[in-house]
């Protein structure tokens, strides 16, 4: 049994579920817990699309600070790097993720919510990642997926500050995907993970390997695009939706 991550489901769609209270610290026996559910909900075909959610009060608001003040180099790297897993674990999950971030996401939290394919926030969010302010850097990805998803000025910017950037600035620099009222944000994103999960699910999965590779040289990124490209016509869904837009009707995906 999970103490700290739950899955919750509803039809298609299942929520990934921090609950630490006060504050959702992302320790390390969350961080495994996450790593859990993460690959659960991955390797479960009746899954269409996920949500990662804190709940209405806060996202996560980073590591332990209290448990790390006094770790060295070699304590610190086991956390750090079970938080670094979860993320990936997340990112790796073959249907589309949406993060929906209430109150704080911030260090780990931003990291985590970054792992998402989307990010939706309340208008009251805060998002950041402040860990220059506490003398280290971001250590679970953030170096990384931030410049990929703001651009390298601005991750310069938020990594060198450490500031918080609300809702609004959020949206206008790419962070967030949507903004919506505090009470709503679960709402909105449950509502979007549902038609993502009526979709195509294995050219939502193939769609998710191939951007993956868009870091890498141009011609390695062909190639990976191309792999997985051409097994889509193997499929019942490519057949379904190509018939779909020359019936000029909706298509009815089965995900095989």
């Amino acid at each position: 049994m999970k103490e700290f991550v739950r899955i919750e489901m509803k039809g298609a769609v299942a929520t990934i579920r921090l609950d630490r209270p006060p504050a959702n610290a992302l320790a390390r026996e969350v961080s495994l817990e996450l790593s859990v559910a993460a690959k659960e909900v991955g390797a479960d075909d009746g899954v269409g699309a996920v949500v990662v959610w804190g709940g209405k009060r806060i996202f996560a608001a980073g590591a332990d600070i209290k448990a790390m003040v006094d770790y060295g180099p070699d304590e610190v790297a086991s956390d750090v790097g079970a938080l670094e897993q979860a993320c990936r674990d997340v990112e790796a999950i073959p249907a589309i993720t949406i993060a929906a971030v209430n109150g704080y996401a911030l260090g780990g939290g931003c990291e985590l919510a970054l792992s998402c394919d989307f990010r939706f926030a309340a208008r009251d969010a805060r998002i950041g990642l402040p860990e220059v302010r506490l003398g280290i850097i971001p250590g679970s990805g953030g170096t990384q997926r931030l410049p990929r998803v703001v651009g390298l000025p601005k991750a310069r910017d938020l990594v060198y500050t450490g500031r918080h950037v609300d809702a609004a600035e959020a949206l206008q620099i790419g962070l967030v995907d949507r903004v919506a009222d505090g009470t709503d944000v679960y709402a909105v994103a449950m509502e979007q993970a549902a038609t993502f999960a009526k979709g195509p699910s294995l050219a939502y999965a193939a769609a998710k390997r191939a951007l993956a590779a868009s870091g890498l040289a141009l011609e390695h990124g062909l190639a990976v695009e191309r792999a997985e490209f051409a097994p889509l016509f193997a499929t019942r869904d490519q057949k379904e939706g190509m018939r779909a837009f020359l019936d000029r009707r909706e298509a009815e995906f089965e995900g095989r």
